[in-house]
């Protein structure tokens, strides 16, 4: 549960209790704005930023690790090769035609139907309330993580400027933006399995916005009680 510092904050920044809090995350990429959309808004950032070690470590996995690996792929074939592979090999029999006809029913335009842009995010629509909030999430804060706050007449997005926090003790966290409740409110279900629950925020000009990752586990399913009830 979040601890006193964070409470605290909370109280600070709403100047009341909270009825409810809870950090969470856009738990899948946020997809790609048209460009013009983009331009726009001031072309922020889309992705968090991380920690230098990440990039270090990418660095040696691809300069490193992947010659290795491929070095030895190399060493096993040419000693698969050596060692009695060039023993001929029975043709495959040529496909009938009622193996085209099965392959061209299992490319069915289900199985070619191309993936949710949206990616299950938001509404779809970049100019609405939840689009725009999108597009700047990360000029709030590098990480991802926002902490949600229910008070009684409004809710609160608040975000810490740092670049990795932890949910229970950081008290930096500033308010970036709240709407009051005829303007947005928040739709979860109690009782969802811990790892995958998820909660939208939705606005009064119709858009929503789903997010997830929902940090501490007595903090968040109070927080998905009081928004269920």
């Amino acid at each position: 549960m979040a601890k006193r510092k964070v409470q605290r904050r909370a109280r600070k920044i709403l100047g009341e209790e909270p009825v409810a809090l809870v950090w969470c995350e856009i738990h899948k990429p946020i997809p790609a704005p048209p460009k013009d959309v983009h331009r726009a808004a001031g072309k922020g950032r889309l992705k968090p930023r991380h920690h230098w070690l990440l990039y270090a470590g990418a660095v040696v996995f691809f300069f490193v690790i992947v010659p290795m690996m491929l070095i030895d792929k190399l060493g096993r074939t040419l000693e698969q090769l050596l060692s009695g592979q060039r023993r001929g090999r029975r043709s495959e029999p040529p496909s009938t035609p009622s193996d085209t006809r099965r392959s061209s029913r299992d490319r069915s335009p289900e199985n070619d139907r191309e993936q949710d842009p949206t990616n299950g995010v938001f509404d779809g629509d970049w100019n609405l309330t939840a689009g725009q909030l999108l597009l700047r999430w990360y000029g709030h804060s590098p990480n991802p993580k926002r902490l949600v706050m229910l008070a009684h007449d409004r809710i609160c997005v608040a975000a810490s400027p740092r670049r990795r926090l932890s949910p229970t003790k950081a008290d930096d966290f500033r308010s970036v933006m709240e709407f009051p409740l005829d303007q947005a409110r928040i739709e979860g279900e109690a009782g969802q399995p811990r790892g995958y629950a998820t909660f939208r925020i939705r606005f009064a000009d119709g858009s929503w916005l789903e997010t997830g990752r929902l940090g501490e586990p007595e903090d968040a399913d109070h927080f998905l009680r009081t928004v269920s009830c």
